[in-house]
């Protein structure tokens, strides 16, 4: 599969920038860097075929977001997933970026429910998160999107960890930069 993200653990405050705590490292590679701020956490998605090699700005695909925005009941995350590379669509970027981060939220974070918010147009993401068990709860004709939503089961928290079994989490100054890629 191509490649995908960092992360780290920001409960309890927020900061902006690269993580220099964690780093996702999939299948012995690693895969990208982590921003989050107060209630939003993002992953931005690294092609691990350019990283390391290449500085972290020109590996970017993407990114994928966490919203913690309901005060009564922060065991909800909304999710949604960018792939903004073109060539990097339908490689299997997006489904590994939306479980890493689902299994960080409900590791990390004690996410039960999630939801996505998707353009009624984008089929192909709208069929992604179908397969990773989110059902269709809601349409909204005004601003034409689709809401899909997942309650983490037991059931569904087992699969949702036996998919991210193969990630290990290490500390970003761990990882070697290649000569002559600068750390800023």
């Amino acid at each position: 599969m191509g490649g995908t993200m960092g992360v780290e653990s920001w409960r309890g405050g927020g900061h902006t920038g690269r993580s220099d705590d964690a780093t996702h490292v999939v299948a012995g590679r690693p895969r990208g860097l982590c921003a989050c701020v107060e209630a939003e956490c993002t992953f931005i998605v690294l092609d691990s075929e350019c990283w390391p090699g290449q500085a972290e700005e020109n590996s970017m695909v993407g990114d994928v977001n966490l919203f913690l925005t309901n005060a009564e009941d922060p065991t909800v995350g909304e999710i949604e997933i960018m792939i903004a590379e073109p060539s990097c669509r339908g490689r299997g970027f997006g489904k590994e970026a939306t479980l890493l981060m689902m299994a960080y939220g409900v590791r990390k974070l004690g996410i039960t429910k999630f939801e996505a918010k998707i353009g009624q147009e984008n089929e192909a993401s709208i069929c992604m998160f179908k397969k990773l068990h989110f059902k269709e709860v809601a349409v909204n004709s005004i601003f034409q999107e689709v809401t899909l939503r997942l309650d983490v089961s037991d059931q569904e928290r087992q699969w949702l960890l036996e998919q991210t079994n193969h990630v290990e989490e290490k500390s970003y100054a761990e990882l070697k930069q290649p000569a002559g890629v600068l750390d800023t």
